[in-house]
């Protein structure tokens, strides 16, 4: 959910103040830098970035009712002035931002007849966009859990469908059940995310031009972009992959890409998402006319190369430890993130990290590797690369990953063989928008790495939290898993990575047996 542009430093030390926070105390609950908010105090009238006044969103609606009527006596007024739509700057984007211009132009091309239409239909809704119910949905989006997702979609779907099913497993006598359909060759794969292994290539770069919008679709489509502009949300038209075809096997990744633009992800399959969830916390999934629509049975969501099928990677990350006299023998440490109210997907959920949308930055060919998304991610999500985030601005740079650029932490990865290990341990496709997922692990088995650089290990924005497990914790790895905040893609992704990597770590993983079955 975004923010509404309508915090300034003032507004946000009044939120403080409200909090009885000290500088610190209040950097540690956004998950941002202590200078940061001392900025705010110093430059009263600075207007923070759209993912800033979210994260102040966010805390604002957590924030109890007596430490709202503070806010309200310090600033005159309460969140009101600060969460109505600003009409203005609704206006501007309209008329100036080129990513919603290309949005606006795609639903002119696949929806209406006349150029300038969208744009119309877009500012009308636009004008009527009520933000506190806009906050009170996603509120209300956030508390509906992963198992609830889950059996919805196997009420929807059927939990089988001949060798493909939805992935469940177990860890002990934790069960684990996901809405990512997938099949025995799909899974314990073993494979080396580097080439010949990484095999999967482009086909064409052309968008498909097939998509044709009804007049509930177009409809969505306004009220999303809509939305988007009056409570300012950021909107990147990055290209993306979508996958064609697959040829996938143990040790190996076949298939084809093409490539497509975020806005038509964002205005059609992202769409689904936010259909289930808010269907799930009214109590009536009878009704799922986008879902009808768009991924109306099993055959469809199998059917790669007649739909948008986008997705991305996400990988566990262990990193090796060595013994410590305080926190005990020598292990892994693993990373997990909760995803922040600013992100597209999963929002406020569990997931490894790193996640991220595949697609390419420069070079359309060479970047289908998956590895070449899972390191990229690395440079973003944990060594705090910005310029390496296509979401934030637009990639003038000729080769962001050219070894000059790096982080210092991955150019020591990457100086040696061995250092950094990633393989793909399965791949799916989530029912929830039809994702493809390729989850993964990395692994650094150098104790060296920790003591090097294990304080600069840091997420990003799209992280509200990030937490670290022991893999010599058996009893606190199993009750995550357990988790009911997990997204349906994350904990996936982590039951194959905790598999893979307790057949490889030795003693440094001490985890109960972890076991996989399809469609129970």
């Amino acid at each position: 959910m975004s923010g509404v542009g309508g915090w300034t430093g003032r507004s946000a030390s009044a939120l403080q103040s409200a909090l009885r926070l000290s500088n610190e105390k209040f950097a540690e609950k956004l998950g941002i830098g202590a200078r940061t908010v001392a900025s705010w105090h110093q430059k009263p009238d600075l207007r923070p970035q759209s993912e800033m006044q979210q994260v102040l969103d966010t805390a604002y609606e957590r924030a109890s009712d007596a430490e709202r009527a503070r806010f309200a006596e310090l600033t005159g007024g309460g969140l009101a002035a600060h969460t109505r739509p600003d009409t203005k700057e609704a206006d501007r984007r309209l008329a100036a931002d080129p990513h919603i211009g290309a949005a606006l132009e795609w639903l002119d091309q696949h929806a209406y007849r006349s150029p300038g239409a969208a744009r119309r239909a877009v500012a009308a809704q636009a004008a009527r966009v009520d933000a506190q119910e806009a906050y009170a949905r996603a509120t209300r989006r956030a508390w509906v859990d992963q198992r609830a997702v889950t059996d919805a979609l196997a009420e929807y779907y059927g939990r089988r469908h001949g060798d493909h099913g939805l992935y469940a497993g177990s860890c002990g006598d934790q069960a684990v059940n996901t809405s990512v359909l997938t099949c025995a060759d799909w899974l314990d794969l073993a494979c080396e995310l580097r080439p010949p292994h990484d095999g999967l290539t482009i086909a064409s770069a052309r968008p498909d031009p097939r998509e044709v919008l009804d007049e509930h679709a177009t409809k969505a489509a306004v009220n999303r972009l809509a939305e988007t502009v009056a409570m300012n949300t950021r909107l990147m038209n990055a290209p993306l992959y979508r996958l064609l075809s697959t040829d996938i096997s143990e040790r190996h990744l076949g298939g084809t890409f093409g490539v497509d633009h975020f806005v038509h992800y964002a205005l059609t399959m992202d769409l689904l998402e936010g259909e289930l969830l808010d269907a799930l916390a009214a109590g009536d999934t009878t009704s799922l006319p986008l879902r009808d629509r768009y991924l109306p049975d099993i055959g469809a969501v199998l059917d790669v190369g007649g739909r948008l099928c986008a997705g991305g990677a996400l990988a566990l990350t262990a990193i090796a430890r060595p013994a410590d006299p305080y926190r005990g023998e020598a292990d892994y440490v693993l990373l997990v993130q909760e995803r922040s109210g600013h992100v597209l997907n999963a929002t406020r959920r569990l997931a490894v990290i790193p996640k991220g949308f595949h697609q390419p930055l420069t070079d359309v060919r060479r970047e289908t590797q998956i590895g070449a998304t899972l390191r990229r991610e690395m440079e973003e999500e944990l060594f705090g690369r910005p310029d390496a985030d296509n979401t934030v601005a637009d990639t003038l740079t000729a080769d962001p990953m050219h070894p000059t650029r790096l982080t210092e932490p991955m150019r020591w990865l990457l100086a040696e063989p061995g250092r950094l290990r990633m393989e793909c341990t399965g791949f799916g496709l989530n029912l929830v928008s039809g994702n493809y997922e390729f989850a993964s692990l990395i692994v650094i088995d150098d104790e060296e790495f920790w003591a090097r650089y294990g304080g600069v290990v840091e997420a990003n924005w799209e992280s509200a939290t990030l937490r670290q497990y022991s893999t010599t914790d058996a009893e606190l790895v199993t009750e995550l898993l357990g988790d009911v905040a997990w997204s349906n893609e994350g904990l996936f992704a982590m039951t194959q990575g905790l598999r893979r990597l307790a057949g490889i770590g030795g003693e440094r993983v001490k985890l109960p047996a972890i076991e996989w079955e399809i469609g129970q």
